[in-house]
């Protein structure tokens, strides 16, 4: 649509909604929100300023002390050096294949980890993958930080992929809204969080759906040490960071003590309670997890622990727990507790029953919807098999040749020269950035492909300019459509 000027507008896609955008003399200069998005966000008023910032990195730049000495050490305080885009194409091709004669692919980390664009062309992870799958492959990673420890541990727990679990196995807002009469929300259900999604979110409706569940007298209770991880509407049971674990037990001890544990279903379903059991009673390590146990960890009142597991035995009760409980320090123990709790109130498949994962951790957990297969970018394979935990890196790059545990393996770590990196900023993911910072400082190159001066594109030795999504034409996979309930 034009008004008679050179200002167009147009919808566009992005991780956090659809939205319109004016677009004058090749510039955005405004942007409106998506008309039928029920809630949508403001997220997208900033892009004017941030697609046009002084901060855009405008040209191939090489930083300076890598350039004249090949000098590894500087990253983070070096000057950069612009040139043409054909030489520094050249050098970096140069260097790219130095390494690969010298030590191999398995000494190039294609890091790539964040989601750049919700387009499918333009996914900076599998552009880059793809290029270094043609020349032989690199070492790649697992997971991510926002799933790790729950990708690693639940498919031993239930036997399928997890993310496969969030999206395809959980039911949905309105099965919720049908058949729940108590949910509880370890770590909260956020509706800010739910603002975004890995390929975009067009209808934002987390804030909506918790206000339809208490209209309709549904209990929701929100179980962790901020009131604000769910709407005023939600009750909140304060409880201190890291005890969700505690909490759970103690509530498992209630419905073992009271008879209120299903346990055909645990026959039937489950394997391993006769070995959790003695644990849970006390009888392996004398301690007993009781309410009175627990709330001089989490700081529930006992009372108060006695009332929630009789209340979830007694009604049709869905677990959920936040992504955030697992980014921590043996993150797994909440995740296999809570499967473990819902296994023992029996409900585990029923509708609206059982336990799910993510729910306000993102957009598209909790949509009733049927995503379109296909439309990918083809990366090729990769004749490497070295892989690592994504949130290691630092440990990588610090201990090559280092054995580590992971998934019930022992691995050892490579020795990378080489990291190409495109799309995301480990320093706005990574646990310990300082530790982080000086690990970077191991590798012979760091090249980034980046659209701003970030803190990673700053630790570069090369680096290319790169377009935003507001800046190209892409393909998006937005057309996810309602399942009927």
């Amino acid at each position: 649509m034009a008004d008679g000027s050179n200002r167009q507008t147009r919808i566009t896609s992005s991780h956090w909604g659809a939205f319109e955008v004016d677009v004058e003399n090749d510039h955005i200069v405004a942007t409106r929100p998506f008309s039928c998005d029920p809630d949508p966000n403001g997220i997208p008023d900033i892009l004017p300023a941030a697609v046009h910032h002084r901060s855009r990195v405008a040209r191939p730049s090489i930083r300076r002390g890598w350039l004249e000495r090949r000098d590894p050490t500087g990253r983070g305080t070096d000057d950069f050096v612009e040139l043409p885009w054909d030489e520094a194409f050249d050098i970096a091709s140069q260097e790219i294949e130095r390494i690969r004669q010298a030590y191999g692919n398995e000494a190039i980390y294609g890091g790539s980890y964040g989601w750049a664009s919700a387009g499918r062309f333009h996914h900076a992870q599998s552009q880059v993958h793809r290029f270094l799958n043609c020349i032989g492959g690199y070492v790649a990673s697992f997971g991510s930080y926002s799933t790790g420890c729950a990708q690693a541990i639940m498919p031993h727990v239930f036997g399928v992929n997890f993310l496969t679990y969030c999206y395809e196995h959980q039911d949905g807002w309105q099965t919720i809204y049908d058949n729940t009469e108590t949910l509880v929300m370890f770590g909260g259900i956020n509706p800010k969080n739910s603002k975004v999604s890995m390929g975009g979110v067009t209808e934002h409706e987390t804030a909506g759906w918790l206000n339809r569940f208490v209209a309709n007298e549904m209990q929701c209770i929100n179980i962790g040490p901020q009131r604000t991880d769910a709407p005023d509407c939600c009750d909140w049971l304060p409880a201190r960071p890291g005890s969700d674990t505690a909490l759970m037990l103690a509530l498992a001890y209630v419905l073992q003590i009271e008879g209120l544990s299903d346990t055909d279903f645990l026959d039937q379903y489950t394997v391993g309670f006769d070995r959790f059991l003695p644990y849970l009673m006390g009888d392996s390590d004398g301690q007993p997890k009781s309410p009175d146990w627990a709330a001089a960890i989490c700081g529930v009142a006992p009372e108060k622990i006695f009332e929630l597991a009789r209340r979830m035995a007694k009604t049709r009760t869905l677990i959920t727990v936040a992504w955030s409980l697992q980014r921590a320090e043996h993150g797994e123990q909440p995740y296999w507790m809570s499967a473990v709790l819902a296994a023992m109130l029996g409900q585990i498949g029923l509708p609206g029953c059982g336990v799910g994962y993510g729910y306000g951790a993102i957009g598209g957990v909790g949509k009733s919807l049927i995503g379109l297969r296909g439309m990918t970018f083809s990366q090729g394979e990769n004749p490497v098999q070295a892989v690592i935990p994504v949130a290691r890196i630092g440990d990588m790059l610090r201990y090559p040749g280092q054995t580590y545990d992971f998934n019930g393996k022992r691995n050892t770590y490579p020795d990378i020269r080489l990291i190409y990196w495109a799309g995301g900023n480990p320093y706005h993911h990574h646990q310990d950035l300082n530790a982080l910072h000086d690990a970077w400082q191991k590798p012979d190159t760091i090249i980034v492909n980046e659209p701003w001066w970030t803190p990673t594109a700053k630790r570069a030795d090369i680096v290319f300019p790169a377009t935003t999504p507001y800046e190209r034409e892409d393909i998006g996979l937005e057309s996810l459509f309602h399942m009927s309930n």
